[in-house]
């Protein structure tokens, strides 16, 4: 138990508990939160990528059995993401170890993780875009779409490639390649296929690593043990929190981080960071007026109890529904 619980343990315990209720907040996968977390803990990069995949697959397993039980994934679809995604992620862990000494392949994960980061802000933004853009009804008995072969099985390539390198990915790069690919696809199949189709991604990343780097038990243990009972939280806080400011919060947090892991000067990244929050609320307000959309809907976080009366009459009437 000695070398299971070091002082690292209540950090990593912290962390995965935290990113656990992002997850079940927002439903998006934490490997482009965990990941860099982790080297921001201390972890070395090779260590933190092999001990967030093997901690990802345990979690998606659960998420995926949920969605197949209730039929809502779309095989077909899965297994051409399957085909070229499971390959390829099990090379990626045998890629980095050809790069050279232990520094070389620290220093290349952490560009890599940085870059991976950057392009995750910029397709879960891109999904945020789409799903505002989205009028079909979330119809799960719709006739699923007609799979092209190809296109799906270089998105599960590329998706595969990524992960097996960095951990990142798995979830939202390949879940707006799906939403560009088959718009016509209900909400809950998109999930149900991405958590489907995960699975093995996530297990043949994750045992490439492990025989090339190990798994670091002290590590992987905290990662479980608090990530479930986050996620749980998540979950049950999710009706409470407005989803439109968690998913620009998110963003934003991807792409400061992933422009750290790339050395950008500490002063250009709070001026991007500033830029952000400061003109991201009324570029988006824009977007969504020139879309017929109300451009500063306000969505409160939690529940907002109505200021009452000075004083209210006994027999006062309810107050008409506001629309």
């Amino acid at each position: 138990m000695g070398d299971l619980i070091t002082g690292d343990t209540p950090g990593l315990l912290a962390v995965a508990f935290l990113i656990g209720i992002v997850v079940g907040l927002t439903g998006m996968g934490g490997g482009a939160l965990m990941t860099p977390a982790l080297i921001f803990l201390g972890i070395p990069p090779t260590a933190a990528v092999s001990n967030d995949l093997m901690a990802a697959a345990i979690n998606k397993t659960v998420g995926a059995a949920v969605h197949y039980k209730h039929g809502s994934p779309n095989l077909k679809l899965a297994k051409w993401l399957i085909i070229g995604s499971v390959p390829m992620a099990f090379a990626g862990a045998f890629i980095i170890d050809l790069i050279g000494s232990d520094a070389d392949q620290q220093s290349f994960l952490k560009r890599a993780i940085g870059v991976a980061l950057l392009l995750t802000a910029s397709t879960f933004t891109l999904r945020i875009y789409l799903e505002m853009r989205r009028h079909l009804p979330d119809d799960p008995d719709r006739p699923d779409p007609r799979i092209r072969a190809l296109p799906t099985l270089l998105v599960g390539a590329f998706g595969g490639l990524l992960v097996g390198m960095t951990s990142v990915g798995s979830g939202s790069l390949i879940m707006i390649s799906l939403l560009l690919l088959y718009p016509a696809l209900s909400a809950r199949k998109l999930v149900g296929t991405d958590l489907v189709q995960a699975i093995p991604l996530v297990l043949s990343a994750a045992i490439s690593h492990m025989m090339v780097t190990g798994i670091d038990w002290a590590v992987l243990i905290p990662l479980i043990i608090g990530g479930s009972p986050g996620t749980w939280v998540g979950a049950r806080l999710a009706n409470y929190v407005s989803q439109s400011i968690l998913r620009r919060g998110i963003a934003i947090v991807l792409t400061l981080t992933g422009l750290g892991l790339l050395k950008v000067p500490p002063v250009w990244v709070g001026i991007i960071g500033s830029a952000m929050v400061i003109l991201g609320p009324a570029l988006w307000g824009v977007i969504k007026h020139l879309h017929g959309r109300p451009a500063f809907l306000h969505i409160p976080i939690g529940i907002r109890e109505e200021p009452a009366a000075e004083h209210p009459r006994a027999d006062a009437s309810p107050p008409e529904p506001r629309h």
